[in-house]
């Protein structure tokens, strides 16, 4: 979408953005991204590594990040920030994160696009499991 005007939506989503402070405006990129605020920027402790299923994946919407096990002792993870429109995903089943405001839906183990309008991929995120517990962002 380079090069394109920016649609009355994130026109609109800006305003209001401004309006209170600023707060969440890098949310407000044309292609509603967000990226500048998707990734985190400090280590996240997610708790213990056995509440993501082996062969599995778990969504933690608080922390904006979708974790998943495709083989014991092995995690992956991606921000929950849909690259489409910026919605948070909201559920993780049978191998499929969805995102509620358009319908797109991104492979659990990959982050991959599986049905758009999402075009790219989640942006994938530094996770490891320390002492039993997961930490994810960088230094992770």
């Amino acid at each position: 979408m380079t090069g394109q005007p920016a649609s009355r939506r994130t026109v609109l989503c800006c305003a209001a953005l401004a309006g209170a402070g600023g707060l969440g405006a890098a949310a407000c990129s044309p292609d509603g991204s967000g990226k500048a605020s998707q990734l985190p920027t400090a280590p996240v402790d997610l708790g213990a590594a056995d509440a993501v299923p082996v062969g599995g994946a778990k969504l933690y919407r608080e922390d904006r990040l979708v974790v998943a096990q495709p083989a014991e002792g092995e995690f992956t993870a991606f921000s929950a920030v849909c690259t489409h429109a910026g919605c948070v995903v909201d559920t993780v089943e049978e191998g499929k994160i969805s995102c509620p405001c358009h319908g797109s839906q991104f492979d659990a183990q990959t982050g991959k696009v599986l049905q758009g309008p999402a075009g790219k991929p989640l942006p994938s995120v530094s996770v490891k499991s320390v002492g039993g517990k997961l930490v994810a962002g960088p230094d992770a």
